[in-house]
């Protein structure tokens, strides 16, 4: 993606930052702040290219912007990429990585992400107070994030099975890591079904040693005969090649940007499987940072992260009743959240 693109993406800033003391290269990009500050978490990764962190960085913005419209959160949306070897990071590189965030003068918040943790954000902290999801704070949001992927899989179970609970359910987890494994905790604590698949041998490990769940390839993943897909990894892994693979009759997960493309929901329609926005689903980080910052409790965000079912509800009642998708309802009611043409849902 060029730069010509991006200045007709809807974005209202792209600041690349390059420090050649740390070697620090990253990207923050900052959608929309009509409703409050962006925030967003900062993910790294060794990106093949510029080019594919621009793109990834720039979706991600978006998303979260989306998202905390859809929330009804006072915040704007914004993400940062840091283009690094996850394994060879450094403080200094994080405290140079501060300063960037810092001068952009309060209009982007970060926090924790893919490779990043709350003990890297607290060296970010020396050298910005833009920054949230601290150890000091609420801490991780994972565990808050999985509670309300599970609140609305019991949802999207009562829309497809009307008479079916999560301990009659057979539920594949694509990705372990920090939210995979909390919802592979609740969902085990709740008695579903789970098998499970991640590149990370190690994080698979751990996983078996603590829970009773079936182990596949990571390719195979998307084959597995189950009630609930629940994507929990990268994003970009519902497209033209496993979308006709799947068995499932639900789609549930916690990655960011799970679709290729937004034809791929229609394609999910057409296919009779429920797709759960991403963005709407997995907003409960955003609202643990977000109660972080008013100071309050992470009592008020499990709660809030709860609520998120009664919305994901509402949004398949509308698709039912217009003839459209949940993420076309979910989109517009965002937008028009954005543009300040709508008024907050009560539920």
């Amino acid at each position: 993606m060029s730069l010509d693109e991006v200045m007709t993406d809807g974005h209202e800033s792209v600041t690349f930052f390059h420090d050649e003391t740390t070697g620090l290269e990253a990207i923050i990009a900052i959608y929309d702040t009509s409703l409050g500050p962006s925030l967003g978490g900062t993910r790294i990764l060794d990106y093949e290219t510029k080019e594919k962190a621009l793109e990834d960085v720039l979706r991600l913005s978006r998303g979260m912007a989306y998202k905390a419209a859809a929330a009804d959160l006072p915040l704007g949306g914004g993400k940062a990429v840091i283009i690094n070897d996850p394994d060879e990071t450094s403080e200094t590189l994080f405290e140079a990585y501060g300063k960037a965030v810092d001068s952009l003068e309060g209009r982007y918040i970060t926090a924790e992400d893919v490779n990043t943790s709350v003990e890297d954000m607290a060296i970010v902290q020396r050298t910005t107070d833009h920054v949230t999801g601290l150890d000091t704070g609420l801490g991780d949001p994972s565990p808050v994030t999985a509670r309300g992927i599970l609140e609305c899989i019991k949802t999207s179970l009562d829309q497809v099975y009307a008479d079916r609970g999560v301990e009659d359910i057979h539920v594949a987890v694509q990705g372990a890591g920090k939210v995979g494994k909390a919802l592979i905790d609740e969902l085990r604590t709740a008695g579903a079904t789970v098998t499970v698949a991640d590149v990370d041998e190690q994080a698979l490990s751990t996983i078996q040693e603590e829970y009773d769940v079936t182990v596949v390839d990571p390719d195979a993943i998307y084959d597995v005969e189950c009630d609930v897909f629940a994507p929990c990894a990268l994003g970009g892994v519902l497209n033209d090649d496993t979308i006709d693979r799947l068995r499932c009759d639900i789609i549930a997960g916690s990655a960011n940007n799970q679709l290729a493309s937004r034809k791929h929901a229609e394609a999910l329609d057409a296919a009779g499987i429920l797709y759960a926005p991403d963005y709407v689903i997995n907003a409960g980080g955003l609202i643990t940072v977000y109660h972080e910052m008013e100071g309050n409790s992470k009592e008020t965000a499990y709660e809030d992260a709860e609520a998120i079912a009664d919305r994901l509800k509402t949004f398949y009642q509308r698709a039912e009743e217009n003839g459209t998708t949940p993420l076309e309802e979910a989109d517009s009611y965002a937008e028009q959240k954005m543009q300040g043409t709508d008024h907050s849902m009560v539920f």
